[in-house]
């Protein structure tokens, strides 16, 4: 291992290390479980968003806040809402009418730890809860700034991002689909949450829209790696490791990108992929270093 590699690996640690610590925090101080009948939705909420995952999106409106000097306070706040909705679509994703999963994050799955009910509230709750931290003057002081947040995450993670892209991912197993639909429905479901990752940090710093177009091509790249790693996580990877089934998308009879292209050239494919993505950080110094490190981390990953 080179210097500069256990470098950037250090720096990644740390990062992951602070944002989860951040992150619970502030959804410890979100979802204080109130005296009354809604205690056991709180409970839910908290059951699934606090102590689990990677960060991933939050660490993401951080690193990409770093590029602009934007206040870690107010970066942290637009990556609690993003997370908020991540847990949200996780919540829902697992529930029988869906995925049917028994295990997330090393752990049951919501409406097992609680109840079906419960778990489509917590997820519903946890969506609403997104929005109303972003339109919270505390992430910025310019209401047109929070409006466009508020507008960007709605269609990232609506008809046209995440859940567009869920509902192409149900149909995937009555269709057959060819490379080039795959990669349609991967960059709205995974790709579109992240894209927003980077598009807040341009919103906070009131760059405009022609000007965010490396940015736009770090995020691309970046959502299709992290889903061709998952596809080879579903495929290679240890369960207990991963902390949720694998195997799932052969059972399921999915067409993904490991399917598509075999587990090699699927490979090659994302580190191609996360050497564009580093490419488009090339006009950024130092300040892009966890961008970097972060494009680096999706193909390593185990879980």
């Amino acid at each position: 291992m080179t210097a500069a590699v256990a470098e950037s690996q250090a720096l990644l640690k740390s990062a992951i290390d602070e944002i989860g610590a951040d992150i619970d925090r502030l959804f410890d101080q979100l979802l204080a479980v109130p005296q009354d009948q809604r205690a056991r939705l709180y409970e839910a909420m908290r059951y699934a968003a606090i102590g689990g995952g990677k960060r991933m999106r939050p660490l993401l409106v951080v690193a990409a806040s770093n590029l602009f000097g934007i206040d870690r306070a107010r970066a942290l706040r637009v990556g609690l809402a993003v997370e908020c909705i991540h847990v949200y679509s996780l919540i829902h994703d697992d529930l029988p009418c869906m995925d049917d999963d028994d295990l997330r994050r090393g752990k049951p799955t919501t409406h097992k730890a609680f109840d079906e009910c419960t778990a489509v509230l917590a997820g519903d709750c946890l969506h609403d809860l997104a929005f109303q931290v972003l339109a919270d003057p505390r992430i910025s002081d310019d209401h047109a700034v929070r409006v466009e947040l508020v507008a960007e995450l709605a269609r990232a993670s609506g008809p046209a991002g995440m859940a567009g892209g869920q509902m192409m991912d149900l149909m995937a197993a009555q269709e057959q689909m060819d490379l080039a639909a795959v990669t349609r429905l991967q960059q709205l479901k995974t790709g579109a949450l992240i894209g927003f990752c980077l598009e807040a940090a341009a919103i906070m710093a009131r760059i405009p829209t022609e000007g965010r177009t490396s940015l736009r091509g770090y995020a691309r790249d970046l959502g299709l790696a992290f889903q061709i790693a998952d596809d080879l996580l579903d495929v290679e990877g240890d369960e207990a490791v991963t902390g949720k089934k694998v195997g799932k998308d052969a059972a399921a009879g999915k067409e993904t990108f490991v399917s598509l292209l075999g587990v090699e050239r699927a490979r090659q494919q994302a580190h191609m992929l996360v050497d564009q993505a580093i490419d488009h950080l090339k006009d950024f110094g130092a300040e892009a270093d966890l961008l970097r490190a972060i494009a680096r981390f999706v193909i390593e990953r185990d879980h």
